[in-house]
């Protein structure tokens, strides 16, 4: 089965129910177990969560998602043109935020990265973010 969706909306909280909602639609005919449709979705809400948060701060754009699937494997790309990322290797260290207000943990990257195969970080400061998370569905199945 090859699909593909690219959407786009704007970075508004609101909105991060909503991509969640999209990627359980779109993977739906690969027939995923309720485990791997719920790390996909968190996966998905985390990526798209530190697109409005940290990528626009309290400025507003649009955050990016291509979903792609090959085989029974999904491929989503989050992409947002905000402040970017000036140190990825920092930024994926469990703990590590630059929301200096209490309410963010530093966990995102970390959560991303338990429940997908693969998470790949590009960022430019100043031009934006692109996370690119990979699963294959149904690879634990008998």
């Amino acid at each position: 089965m090859n699909n593909n969706i690219e959407i786009k909306f704007l970075s508004k909280s609101e909105n991060e129910s909503f991509a969640r909602t999209v990627i359980a639609a779109f993977i739906a005919p690969l027939d995923p177990t309720l485990e791997e449709m719920a790390d996909v979705k968190t996966a998905v809400s985390e990526a798209v969560t530190n697109s409005i948060v940290h990528g626009y701060a309290s400025a507003s754009g649009y955050v990016y998602m291509d979903c792609s699937i090959d085989g029974d494997t999904v491929t989503i790309i989050v992409k947002d043109n905000g402040k970017g990322i000036a140190d990825i290797k920092q930024a994926m260290e469990p703990l590590f935020t630059t929301n200096t207000d209490g309410e963010r943990s530093g966990m995102g990257f970390t959560v991303m990265e338990t429940f997908m195969d693969t998470v790949d970080v590009e960022s430019i400061t100043g031009v934006g973010t692109k996370v690119t998370l990979t699963k294959q569905i149904g690879k634990n199945r008998l």
